[in-house]
Formats: structure tokens, sequence, C-alpha cells
């Protein structure tokens, strides 16, 4: 009897993992029609897929519930797959995998299942991002109150956590994000004796460059993370920085009261929330002065409003929501501020994250002492689906000048490149200085 029923359950499963393989061959077939992939299935069939052009990629399913999660909710279940090593990489990388299936998936029709869950998760976004003051600052701590020393294993010398500007696709990380520091200054029109607001400041790095920029103003940075304040605060004693020239807070940007010259945001409007992006505006366009600038960078979409990867909400960014720019410029229509110019940054978070997965991987052992393997390949999963999606998806960055009157901004766009150029040579100039300086000293003793 117990033969016969062993003899029975191993028939079921048999179909069930031939029923299984035959979806998964559809699904994928329809998706897969260039590279060269190949999937080991849980029972150990090999199924092939693409046009064998360009390098092979080989993944693998540990079991047959693995097979099932990838194929009805990939958004949520292939990275907790990837990170609990039942679906593996045999042969390229990850990111090599992902790169394939986003690319791929541009030209193809998702499965009736994936198309009812993803048109459910769109409508719900908006009750879902309601970042209250209390949630905003446990959604920080998720994310950035991690160990400063994760951070530093792939972030540039300075920690700017958001999407670098290359001036070139070769130009090199530390490069590129102090481009991108020079390029907001300049559509501040940033001078000397401003007053400027850094929104979400981070660890520093973009408040501590505008107060080199505005000598004789004020900088104020304000953050929900614990570690980063420490951690700025900490930078301004390592300068010499007064108090009165730049300045720290742990502080929610809705309770403050002051007016400033110039306000940024770089990287915290992801974590505003759908539901509280006229309640950001009404209060920015309080906080600015009437002749005043303000520039918003921020992950965005290019196509039609969606919904943020649960797996990214899960695990990463809770609360993070990437908008497209009709879920932006009506809210600030209705702020009563003035759009004066919005540049969409394309392939430059692409780069960026390349950077940062490849810097990861090299010092992974570090991270693994810091968490564990576990920690790794959650990590891994998130810069490497983040890359491919801002290389092959629709994720782009939009940076948006915004003012109160449309006379306090150059009627063209030469003023951009003129104040980079200015910051460029002053940066020499303080360099070639300070080499003498050394060489005086060098020779004094």
């Amino acid at each position: 009897m117990a033969q016969a029923q062993g003899f029975l359950f191993e028939r079921i499963g048999a179909v069930a993992a031939a029923f299984t393989n035959w979806i998964m061959t559809r699904a994928l077939s329809r998706i897969v029609t260039h590279g060269f992939l190949d999937v080991t299935t849980s029972d150990g069939r090999l199924l092939s897929f693409g046009d064998a052009s360009g390098e092979r990629v080989h993944v693998r399913f540990a079991d047959l519930a693995a097979q099932w999660a990838f194929l009805i909710d990939a958004d949520l279940r292939l990275g907790e797959l990837y990170m609990d090593r039942r679906f593996l990489i045999e042969r390229g990388s990850l990111h090599d995998f992902l790169a394939m299936m986003l690319r791929e998936a541009q030209n193809a029709r998702h499965p009736l299942v994936a198309r009812l869950i993803d048109g459910a998760r769109t409508r719900l976004r908006t009750f879902r991002h309601r970042n209250l003051p209390t949630r905003s600052k446990a959604n920080v701590a998720h994310h950035y109150d991690l160990d400063g020393r994760l951070y530093e294993l792939f972030l540039d010398v300075d920690r700017q956590y958001s999407c670098a500007y290359f001036e070139s696709p070769d130009q090199s990380l530390d490069g590129a994000q102090l481009a991108k520091k020079r390029h907001l200054a300049a559509k501040l029109l940033l001078e000397p004796g401003k007053s400027v607001l850094d929104i979400g400041c981070g660890w520093g790095g973009l408040a501590l460059h505008m107060a080199d920029h505005a000598r004789g103003g004020h900088v104020l940075g304000i953050t929900l993370s614990e570690e980063q304040h420490a951690y700025a605060i900490k930078r301004i004693a390592e300068r010499g920085e007064s108090s009165e020239a730049v300045e720290f807070a742990l502080q929610d940007y809705r309770s403050l009261t002051e007016r400033f010259d110039r306000i940024v945001s770089v990287g915290m409007f992801e974590h505003v929330g759908l539901a509280s992006y006229r309640a950001f505006f009404e209060k920015c366009a309080e906080l600015l002065e009437v002749d005043g600038i303000m520039v918003l960078h921020t992950i965005g979409c290019s196509a039609t409003p969606g919904f943020t990867t649960p797996w990214l909400d899960k695990y990463i960014f809770p609360g993070g929501y990437i908008p497209a720019l009709s879920e932006i410029l009506p809210q600030i229509e209705k702020a009563g501020l003035a759009v004066t110019d919005i540049e969409i940054l394309r392939l430059h978070y692409a780069w960026t994250l390349a950077h940062w997965r490849k810097r990861f991987l090299a010092r992974w052992h570090e991270a693994a002492a810091l968490y564990d393997e576990r920690f790794c390949r959650m990590w891994e999963f998130y810069l490497a689906s983040a890359e491919a999606a801002f290389r092959y998806e629709d994720l782009v960055v939009f940076q948006i000048q915004l003012s109160k009157r449309n006379d306090v901004i150059p009627v063209t766009r030469d003023y951009i490149g003129q104040h980079e150029r200015a910051a460029t040579q002053s940066s020499k100039a303080d360099l070639e200085g300070a080499v003498e300086r050394d060489t005086d000293d060098v020779l004094i003793g």
C-alpha cells in the first residue's frame, strides 16, 4: 500500500513538474527572443531560450514552488528567491539575467495573471503611500540608518547617494558626482550671501558644496536619518566650518518656518509619498522667498503612472514611489509655483549604478562581515535590478527648476554652462593655491 502511494505521489509530482515546465517554456519563449538563456528546472530539465546570440546566461530553480513563484509574481518573488538561494546563477551574473529579461520584456505582452496584479498595484498606489511624519522617519531609518561603513564600500568619497551627472560616459564616479553638485548649484544661480535649504541632505556633501558657493550666506541641511545627521555634523567639525555658514538638523521639512533664497532637494522626493505631493510643494512655496529658486532632483517615470516594485518596497525603500511628470506638475501648479526648466537625465543613473554595483561586488566580503551573505544577495539584487531598469525600462531622473516669478532666471540656458565653467576654474585655482602653499611649507621647513 505504502509503495503504491509512493508511486502515485511520484507520478503526481512528475506531472506537476512537466506542467510547470510547459508554462515556463511558453512564458519565457514569448519574452526572450534574442540572447542566450538556459534554465535548469527543479526536476533537472534544461530549457533554452533566445537565438543563441551574445553571452550565455544559465540560471537554475531549486524547487518547484520557486518556479511557480517566479511565474506568478516575479516583481516580488524573484528577489526573494535569489536572496534565499532558490534561484541561482550558474553562468553569467545576476545583472546579465536581469538585463536580458528587462531588455527583452519591452517587446512582450505580460501574462494575464501578471497584468491583473500590476493593475491592482497601480490602482492602490495612492493609498499605500501616505507618509505621515512618524512613518516617514521609520521608512528613512530602514534604509539610511544602516551601518555607515556599508555605504563607504561603494559610494564616492563624498557619499553622494543619488544619480551622478556624467559629462562623458567614461568619467569617474567621483568626477560625475562633483559635476552633479556643480550642475545643481548652477541651476540655483547660487551666489555669495544666499540662504539655502537642502531637503533630505544625506551625509551633507551637497550642503557643504553649496556653502562653498554661498559664502556669507547660510546653508541648512535637514534629514530624518540619525546616522546621516551624525556623519554630517562630524564633517562640519572636520572642515572647521561655523554654524553660521552651514548647519544640519534632524528635522522634517513640514516643521520648518523660516524662508530661504534657494531650496534644493536631491533623492528625497521619492520618499514623500504620492498622497503628500501637494502638501510638499505648498510647504516649499511657503519656505521660498518671492525671488527665490528651487531645484527638485528626483527619480521619475517617463511613461504613464505605475507602482513601486513590491520587492523594492518591502526590502529596500518602504514607502517609496517613482512618479510620472503627470503626477508632479499638477501639484506644483496648485501650490502656486512656476516650472521654469525641466531636464531629463537619461542613462546617467544606469552608469551611476554600474559603478556602485561593481564596487559593492568587489568588496562583498566586507559587506558580509557587517551583515551576512543573505543581506549581500539582497543588496546585489537591488543594485543590479535598478541598473537594468534605468537602462532598459522607463526610469529616468527629473531635474525640475521652480520659482515664483518669471524674471528671476535668465531667459536662455547659457547661464548653466557659464556657472559650471566658473566653478570648475575656481576649483582648479583653489587646488593650485593649496599645492603652492604645501610647496612653500616644504621649502620653509
